[in-house]
């Protein structure tokens, strides 16, 4: 058997999703079982898998030594010395300035050099993040594109990672800027409400309709600038859809440079060509939050920029881009 106190950092969670991360490496039919036999106790009494667990709980698992050894097994930290761009750090979140080409989270085609390793690497090395199976792994509280850079925030415990993904999931008390360079001339302010509908198997979005279960999607923009029939815009999410902002611009004709999913083919291989860019030129620029409660209320009022990279700022210089206001963007 195990017995374990539940910490302030460990409550407010189901005590199933607690059970399958201390015993990382136990099927989920050995986890459920375990419920199912009453094998699972809290304060002496028998709980169901939905219980939520709170600070000071008693937590026994009735488990043999054996199986504690085969299925207790610490998260691999990948030993990663790329540096990462930190923007703001602090005991709750930490936000950093993703690269260009870089996943968040690992899939078939990289598994090792992802953006969450980076961090767990650095703040293990630091002393911050225990990896006894037990503790919260820190984790990113929202989404960014392999190929869109900028602002990436992380959670550094539970509590913060749940009130922020209700946040970024609803998209109240937070406001998220992106900087893009859009085929055309882009009006100087406007408005796209259209709404998006995702194909899984494909993962594809295109424009629908409410009903026919698309959802709702709205995109406000200001032109920066234009030059070289291009246009650099600031534009703001008001909904966050996959892919919003790439089927946004591509539906009012004016899709993004570089974008390979949405985009003009025939522009975006010019573009390669002479500037040697690879990505879509769709960087995450700015994050503000306000009217937060409790804990994270000190975040109010805190705007976090990311800027773009030197290569995309000589690539604007050399179209002709002119700074509206100086170092505002660049």
């Amino acid at each position: 058997m195990v017995q374990i106190k539940i910490t302030k950092e460990n409550s407010s969670q189901r005590v199933d999703k607690y059970v399958r991360k201390y015993l990382n490496d136990a099927p989920l039919s050995f986890i459920y079982k375990l419920f199912r036999k009453k094998d699972v106790k809290i304060n002496n009494h028998w709980v169901k898998e939905n219980y939520i667990l709170s600070e000071g709980d008693e937590l026994k698992i009735f488990v043999t030594d054996e199986q504690i050894a085969e299925f207790n097994k610490p998260k691999k930290i990948e030993d990663i010395k790329t540096n990462i761009n930190i923007i703001y750090e602090d005991k709750n979140i930490l936000i950093i300035n993703k690269p260009k080409g870089l996943l968040i989270h690992g899939d078939i085609s990289e598994k090792r050099i992802t953006l969450s390793n980076m961090v767990l690497s650095y703040l293990y090395n630091k002393g911050e993040y225990k990896n006894d199976g037990k503790s919260f792994i820190p984790s990113p509280v929202h989404r960014l594109d392999r190929n869109t850079s900028g602002v990436v925030v992380f959670a550094k415990n539970l509590s913060t990672s749940q009130t922020l993904m209700e946040v970024f999931k609803i998209h109240e008390n937070v406001s998220k800027s992106y900087l893009l360079l859009a085929c055309g001339k882009v009006d100087e302010n406007g408005e796209i409400n259209v709404p998006l509908l995702k194909d899984e198997n494909e993962g594809f979005v295109k424009v629908g309709s409410l009903a026919n279960g698309a959802k709702s999607a709205i995109t406000k923009y200001k032109r920066i600038s234009y030059s070289s029939d291009l246009s650099f815009v600031e534009a703001n999410l008001i909904t966050g859809r996959t892919h919003q902002l790439r089927v946004h611009f591509a539906y009012i004709n004016h899709p993004i440079i570089g974008d390979q999913k949405y985009g003009d083919f025939k522009r975006n291989k010019e573009f390669d060509n002479k500037f040697d860019y690879h990505y879509q030129f769709l960087h995450a620029y700015k994050i503000a939050f306000y009217k937060l409660d409790g804990e994270l209320a000190y975040l109010n009022g805190k705007v976090f920029i990311a800027r773009i990279n030197n290569k995309e700022i000589n690539i604007l210089n050399e179209l002709g881009f002119k700074n509206p206001a100086e170092t505002q963007y660049f």
